[in-house]
């Protein structure tokens, strides 16, 4: 896979525009396909698992001055410092991610079940020592924000999969914990999200998580095979 991580991306692809935010992929030719982003809420925005590239405080000013830069899964620190730094807000991390402030360079701050005081709720979707991951559900207009669990990208989709459970959760995939909701749209960590019929969409990837699994598996060492 072409990681990139240590790049600096010269240009952006805008993915997942509504009203009231949108996001981007910085490095469009990456297989992770690593999406970023940015939210409006009450006049401010609000910028998750953001991964930088150049004018991308352009398309922050849309929507107004970044109130804040949020992580919401443990391994997801990528531009976060950067961007809060440059803007001059806090990097915030849910109290459950011990560990991870000794490596943001940045002031941090935490949050428990809501966002500061945004109004959107955090919901804990993995808590162990070795993944930690928080979704954030806006009940008003029904945005569900997942960095991890799902995805859009080519490795978390088997067949005609719309969205996609990550490859290392199909086997035990999580579906009291996002099975809950109903949501307008899906915002994933991974690839373009899930904006028309995104609760069915959801509802399927879960139901089937297991049972595509072989199919998905047997993708992904065909990919990894020589030519």
């Amino acid at each position: 896979m072409n990681f990139r991580a240590d790049e600096s991306a010269t240009d952006f692809l805008e993915i997942d525009r509504f009203d009231d935010g949108v996001g981007w992929i910085a490095h469009p030719d990456e297989e992770m396909e690593r999406a970023s982003h940015a939210l409006e809420i009450d006049g401010e925005v609000w910028v998750f698992d953001p991964v930088d590239a150049e004018g991308i405080d352009d398309l922050f000013a849309e929507f107004g001055d970044v109130a804040g830069v949020a992580i919401l899964l443990d391994r997801h620190k990528r531009d976060a410092a950067e961007i809060a730094n440059r803007h001059d807000v806090p990097v915030y991390l849910p109290r459950r991610f011990e560990g991870v402030t000794e490596e943001i360079d940045a002031p941090v701050a935490r949050f428990s079940d809501e966002l500061s005081d945004t109004g959107l709720e955090a919901h804990t979707v993995v808590d162990n020592r070795f993944w930690k991951e928080v979704a954030l559900y806006d009940p008003d207009d029904g945005t569900l924000l997942v960095p991890e669990s799902v995805g859009t990208t080519s490795y978390f989709l088997a067949g005609n999969e719309r969205l996609g459970v990550h490859p290392m959760r199909r086997p035990v995939p999580p579906r009291e914990e996002l099975g809950r909701f109903a949501p307008e749209r899906i915002l994933v960590g991974h690839g373009p999200g899930i904006t028309t019929d995104a609760a069915t969409a959801l509802e399927d990837a879960l139901a089937n998580s297991r049972r595509h699994t072989p199919r998905l598996y047997a993708a992904m060492i065909r990919q990894l095979l020589p030519v």
